[in-house]
This record gives C-alpha cells, structure tokens and sequence, in this order.
C-alpha cells in the first residue's frame, strides 16, 4: 500500500469517530452550529471523491475490482459488507423464487424447511417490538427515527438469514459437494476428498477443530469424513481446516444417497487410456 493510500485509510479511520460523536450529539439535543455540520459533511465528499479517483487508478494498474477496493477498505469490512449484499440479494431471490448456483447441477437439496418457523417467529417478535419502540419514542423523533431504521433493519436481517438458506441449496455438480449455510457458509468439497458419508441424526454439537457443523432447527442428518480437509472461510474471512462436515437437508436420505453413488462412481470410474508408444 503506497503512502497516499495510507493517508486515506488514515482519514478515514478518524472520520468514523467523529461521525459517532456528531450523531450522538444530535440524538441527545445538542444544536451544532450549521457550518461545522456543512463543513464536516464536506469533508466526507471530498474524502469519498479521493477514494474514486485511487480507485481508479488502482484499475488503471491491472487490479481488478476487488483487489483496487482491497487497497482502500480492510479486508474484514469487505467481508462483512459482502455478507449484508448476499442476504438483501438473497431477498430478491426469494421473493422471485430463484435459487443461487443451482445451473447445471446434478442434485440440489433444500435445506431450510425445518427452520422456517423459528425464523418467522424471530421476525414477528422484532415487528412487536418495532411497534412497541415506535410507541415508547413517539416524543423523541430524532431518537424513533434511529430506532426505527434499526429495527426495521433487523427485521430485514432475519428474513434475509432464511430467504438466504432458502436460495442457496447444498449442490452437487462436477465432483464437487457445494455445502452452503445462509450467506456465510459456501464450502466446495470435491468428492474425491470424500472418504466416508453416513446418514447420523445428531442434536447436539460442541465446537471442535478440524470440524464444521451446519445445523438447521439444532439438527445435522448427514455426516461426512474427508481424507484431506478443505478451508473454510468464517464471516471475516478467516480461513479454517476442517476434515468432518456434518450437515443437515430437507430430504437427507436422498443427499447421503447421492453423495455415496457419485463417491463410488468417482472411485470406480474406468481411467483414460495411456497413449500408445511410438513404433520403432
């Protein structure tokens, strides 16, 4: 990272605070005069508009687009910031019943029927609670409109965590197990890294190293034993070793069937033909 990229990320690091400092202070009453409200927000544009102009010359120097975003935002807000994206887009698939990465696949299986009404539960008690806020802050606006975008956010949050499991099925496609959970979770498991799968109803599931649970409703149906781990990204994009993937699907005994026939056609499979040696 060059020195004026430095600088920036420097800025805007201080900004972050004094945005805080400046929405509490309006939130509590506080009248901040109008040119230091202009100035600031100033200061933010002129800030933004830097950025853009890094930016492009970062593309300009052959990055590609997240790589020339990479230079600007730290790694763990891009992550995070992806994750929001894929659980608003999420909603939008949902509500046009198009499910994500599903072209060419030789199996999909569903995987969130058995949480959906804890999650339709999650969202009727935050709309209670939206309207019981709204209720209790009606003679602070300042301090119900916060509020207010908060909560509905939330609401959003929670329909999106399910329309995102609901959109992004497990996979199977090309000797690969595609292993999804909500927006955060998109494993890639070749199958010839499979060395064992069972069908094993689990309720109960401790954190262990080298082991990735994907429960849904507390459950996993499907258990899977790899002879070489695979990573896993977390939600900050740290990137884990894991060598046992429990999971769970709507209709597990078709997905622990599917993975054991293609496992043994993979093991199975005729190898190419060697090339014939040359004729002296």
């Amino acid at each position: 990272m060059r020195r004026g990229e430095r600088a920036l990320r420097g800025v805007a690091y201080a900004l972050l605070p004094v945005e805080v400092v400046v929405l509490v202070l309006l939130l509590c009453g506080v009248r901040i005069p109008g040119p230091v409200l202009a100035g600031g927000e100033l200061v933010v544009a002129a800030l933004l508009a830097a950025e853009a102009v890094v930016w492009l010359r970062l593309r300009r120097r052959g990055l590609s687009r997240r790589e020339a975003l990479a230079e600007l935002v730290p790694e763990k807000v891009l992550w995070l910031v992806g994750h929001e994206v894929r659980l608003l887009a999420s909603l939008a698939r949902w509500a046009g019943r198009r499910s994500h990465g599903v072209a060419g696949a030789d199996g999909v299986f569903p995987h969130a029927r058995d949480q959906a009404a804890l999650m339709y539960g999650f969202a009727f008690v935050c709309l209670v609670e939206t309207a019981g806020m709204a209720w209790l802050l009606a003679r602070w606006p300042a301090v119900h409109a916060v509020v207010l975008v908060l909560d509905v956010y939330t609401v959003l949050f929670v329909l999106g965590l399910h329309a995102a499991s609901a959109t992004r099925p497990h996979v199977l496609a090309g000797g690969v197990l595609r292993v999804r959970q909500a927006a955060h979770v998109d494993v890639r498991i070749p199958l010839d890294r499979v060395g064992a799968v069972r069908r094993e109803n689990r309720f109960t599931h401790e954190r262990r190293d080298g082991e990735l649970d994907l429960a849904v409703g507390s459950q996993t149906s499907v258990t899977l034993e790899l002879t070489e781990p695979v990573g896993v990204a977390g939600l900050l994009g740290k990137v884990r070793r894991v060598g046992v993937v429990r999971l769970h699907a709507d209709d597990p005994d078709a997905l622990n069937r599917a993975v054991r026939d293609a496992v043994t056609r993979a093991r199975t499979a005729p190898s190419p033909c060697p090339d014939r040696l040359p004729r002296a």
